[in-house]
């Protein structure tokens, strides 16, 4: 069995690449420093900087490296991580992902059928996502793809304002597509 020998780095947080460098991680010989009381201290080595992180019992905090010199902060890193993800996930919640609905339409689209595709592509614009308009063709309505070019600027037309067109019609192989999303 090995032993294992504590030393006095084994209380210290714990370091992952993503997050900012602390303590004797930091690199730079001068730091601009803000200590524990949120007051600026200006710059000081970084030697002085560990003592007062010492002297209160925290963690000195690289927190913007770009500055010259790297403004450096006097926290719990735990606290400090803790804020962190708290707000990374007020963030999270409060963006919405846009999904991209698909509607398929044939050329030959009777009226009611033609409603009811419309009125579903004008509620997934109200809701804020993108939809795909496709127009698939069989057999021999390839060769009379303006058909369904008509279709699909008819429906574009008629949602007027409520969208804005992404991607122009375009024809791949026996489909036509186009992109519309909501106008803001």
């Amino acid at each position: 069995m090995e032993e294992t020998i504590a030393t006095e780095n084994d209380n210290a947080p714990v370091r992952n690449d993503d997050g900012p460098r602390i303590n004797e991680d930091i690199k730079a010989k001068q730091v601009r420093l803000i200590d524990a009381n949120n007051e600026n201290r200006g710059v000081v080595s970084l030697k002085e900087a560990l003592a007062v992180a010492e002297e209160e019992g925290l963690d000195l905090i690289e927190i913007s490296p770009q500055a010259n010199p790297p403004v450096c902060k006097v926290l719990d890193f735990g606290k400090y991580r803790y804020e962190q993800q708290k707000r990374k996930n007020e963030a999270k919640k409060n963006q919405k992902t846009v999904e991209i609905k698909e509607i398929k339409l044939r050329p030959m689209i009777e009226t009611h059928d033609y409603e009811v595709k419309f009125k579903q592509a004008k509620k997934f614009l109200e809701q804020g996502n993108k939809v795909k308009l496709t127009m698939r063709f069989k057999g021999r309505e390839l060769s009379a793809n303006n058909i369904g070019k008509q279709v699909l600027t008819r429906i574009i037309e008629d949602l007027g304002d409520t969208c804005k067109v992404d991607a122009d019609i375009k024809l791949e192989g026996k489909q036509m597509t186009a992109m519309i999303s909501p106008n803001k």
